[in-house]
């Protein structure tokens, strides 16, 4: 019976032509690599990911807006008042 597999894979222990890129382009792809699984685990399970980053944009500027109105005006009494008549 012997081994089976072993003709298949002899040509495959010869590696010296294979081209291996330097360290820094090694380094540069693993970076890359890496952003890409990032961005793929942020944006994992939302249609749209543009809508979600413009809807936080505007909560964030809509708090902001809030905070500088409360520090402004000291009491918190609407600038417009309605009146009856």
């Amino acid at each position: 019976m012997g081994n089976l597999c072993g003709p298949c894979f002899k040509g495959s222990a010869d590696t010296s032509g294979l081209i291996t890129p330097d360290a820094e382009t090694r380094r540069r792809q693993m970076a890359e690599a890496a952003e890409r699984r990032r961005q793929e685990q942020e944006n994992k399970g939302i249609k749209n990911p543009e809508s979600v980053k413009r809807m936080q944009e505007k909560a964030v500027e809509t708090e902001r807006l809030e905070r500088e109105q409360a520090m402004a005006g000291g009491n918190n009494q609407p600038a417009l008042k309605w009146t009856q008549g």
